[in-house]
């Protein structure tokens, strides 16, 4: 197989790092990480551009939309799951009710507090963006066989329990 961009990466790489240890197959295989994940953000991007929206509309959506209580959710909520400010977050559903994806309703018992829904509209725009993302999705998981597939989540599963774990680096707090 020829070189591709992470091999490029370490080749760099490699000889910069003389006094500290560098290992040619954990900074290739996190680099390939990282550009995965690059790419998939574009996904998602060209997605919802695709569909009229900005990404960070499109987030609003799906974080909306992937909910325990499926397309509702206060602002607060929303804005602390999204990790935006609470002003970030009247901008973005200022945009998109106008827009008419989603639209305030009385927040359950509370008549003072408002919740977010997402309309018909909204649900349906989403769901084309979902198709559109997960068909370059799918297209990038067919260079592997599911075989193989199957074997990278286990791997990435191990890789992920792992960031659970306390840091061994840092010292433990008092």
């Amino acid at each position: 197989m020829p070189d591709d961009a992470a091999d490029r990466h370490v080749q760099r790489w490699r000889n910069h790092w003389i006094d500290v240890p560098f290992d040619d197959e954990v900074e290739a295989a996190i680099y390939r990480i990282q550009l995965i994940a690059v790419r998939l953000t574009d996904y998602k991007a060209e997605a919802a551009a695709r569909v009229g929206l900005e990404l960070a509309e499109y987030a609003t959506l799906h974080t909306l939309m992937i909910r325990e209580t499926p397309g509702r959710a206060s602002p607060s909520r929303l804005a602390e799951d999204l990790g935006i400010s609470p002003a970030g977050m009247t901008g973005r559903l200022a945009k998109l009710e106008q827009a008419g994806y989603v639209q305030r309703v009385p927040g359950g018992t509370d008549r003072r507090r408002l919740d977010v829904e997402v309309t018909r509209a909204g649900a349906d725009l989403w769901r084309r963006a979902m198709d559109l993302r997960g068909q370059r999705e799918e297209e990038l998981a067919s260079a592997i066989s599911r075989k193989e597939l199957a074997t990278l989540n286990r791997m990435l599963k191990r890789m992920l329990a792992r960031l659970d774990v306390p840091d061994p680096v840092e010292p433990a707090a008092e």
